[in-house]
């Protein structure tokens, strides 16, 4: 069992689109240019499709004047464009058990099994499975094909001894989502992470860190250490499936007992299958084939809620990344991780002192937020969540902390589309609160 607290710091990869500047129809506008110009829809889909998949700030600058710069264009024409389907290519089918994906500057390994029946123009659900230490993503890939038949796609990374508590793990795990994501239609609101041993420990800290990007999540005989306990408040939206052996003697039983107890505790929900079989040669450490029916029957019953209207986020000092539809800009001193999650326990991390935001729309148009050592954060509002013809009011920690109109801009569509690429979920506004400084601190 790996003891202590890992560091996760989120990667967040813009949609990658190639389009030629001979394309266009009209050169971008001058920055500065007062002028607007009239582009055809064709050539203000590629500025648009080209800002958000752009690595260049510079570039995505440029980009952003000239589609402001343009004639006629709105909130709703960007929206209209952002959420048009890919075209998605044909792709190789069946059984991939080395591509490779750049982390870091280097070259790391994934396997890959798509279903001989796909189609690019039929969404599928996928799957992302995380291997124990001794594995590779190709030895785990080759267990879960028979079992998963023709219904999904199947990506399994693979990392030294199976360590997806780590900074790289994680970085790795999201690579690897983004890359099958572009090559592949993939329905973002049916994406799972399942992993068995150290696998699993990555399925509980990856998919609690990034409970928004799945539909669930299936750790097996794992665990975490409690003082990652807090982090399971991100889960509120995110079921969990838990399969653990009775005779586990590698990651004992009660590992995920404990977790089922705190889950309950903080109401999350969760399905949890303790079972008895034993292998030959791994004892009660393994995944019974007997388990797998319900397990896929889950997989099949489940559907991401893109924007829940009660959304609780837990944050570390390196992982001030968005959740859904809020975010943590500021803090006060929090527990701050390590690359390895393990190698600094220090008094924050021990006492897993965290920020923690819980914000719920509680009528039409009115948000109440509860903060603890936060200092900033910034709502993201869209006409899903509210209306924005009428006034709209956010209350924080029982005061009223802004009442008034919000517009929707064109800016903030395409800066958060950029950031935060989902189709799914699109921004047109947002809000940023100042919280008065308190003395309150919340007990884990």
């Amino acid at each position: 069992m790996i003891h202590g607290v890992k560091k996760f710091v989120a990667l967040f990869v813009g949609l990658m689109f190639f389009v030629t500047p001979n394309s266009w129809a009209h050169p971008l506008p001058e920055l500065g240019s007062a002028k607007k110009v009239q582009l055809s829809e064709p050539s203000l889909s590629s500025f648009v499709k080209e800002y958000v998949g752009t690595s260049s700030p510079e570039r995505a600058q440029e980009l952003l004047a000239g589609i402001q710069g343009t004639s006629d264009v709105s909130v709703e024409s960007i929206l209209k464009i952002l959420q048009q389907q890919p075209r998605y290519e044909v792709q190789p089918i069946g059984a991939q058990p080395r591509r490779s994906v750049r982390v870091r500057g280097q070259d790391a390994e994934y396997a890959l099994y798509v279903p001989a029946s796909y189609a690019p123009e039929q969404s599928y659900p996928l799957i992302l499975c995380l291997h124990g230490a001794g594995f590779t993503g190709e030895a785990y890939l080759d267990r879960w094909v028979p079992r998963l038949g023709e219904k999904y796609i199947l990506a399994c990374p693979s990392v030294a001894m199976g360590g997806w508590w780590t900074r790289y793990g994680e970085e790795l795990v999201l690579k690897v989502l983004h890359e099958v994501e572009m090559k592949y239609h993939v329905d973002p609101d049916r994406v799972f992470l399942t992993g068995m041993s150290n696998g699993g420990i990555g399925a509980w800290i990856i998919g609690m860190h990034h409970a928004d990007r799945f539909a669930g999540i299936a750790p097996m005989a794992s665990g975490i250490d409690d003082v990652l306990y807090p982090f399971l408040e991100n889960l509120s939206s995110t079921p969990v499936y838990i399969i653990h052996g009775a005779e586990d003697t590698v990651m004992p039983v009660q590992l995920s007992r404990d977790l089922v107890k705190e889950m309950e505790r903080r109401g999350i929900p969760y399905i949890y299958r303790e079972h008895h079989w034993t292998h030959p040669h791994a004892g009660g450490h393994f995944f019974p084939k007997q388990e797998l029916p319900d397990l896929i029957a889950w997989f099949d019953g489940q559907t991401r809620e893109p924007l829940p209207p009660s959304v609780s986020l837990v944050r570390d000092a390196t992982h001030l990344t968005p959740l859904y539809w809020m975010r943590i800009d500021m803090t006060d001193q929090i527990a701050a991780f390590s690359e390895n999650l393990i190698d600094n326990r220090d008094e924050f991390i021990a006492g897993a002192i965290y920020a923690k935001l819980h914000a719920e729309i509680t009528a039409p148009n009115k948000i109440v937020v509860n903060t603890n050592r936060i200092r900033r954060y910034t709502l993201f509002m869209n006409q899903d969540l509210v209306d924005f013809s009428k006034p709209i009011l956010v209350e924080t920690n029982g005061m009223k902390s802004f009442e008034g109109m919000i517009e929707p801009n064109i800016e903030t569509l395409l800066q958060e589309a950029r950031h935060q690429p989902d189709a799914h979920r699109l921004f047109p506004a947002k809000l940023t609160i100042d919280v008065p400084l308190t003395a309150s601190v919340e007990s884990r």
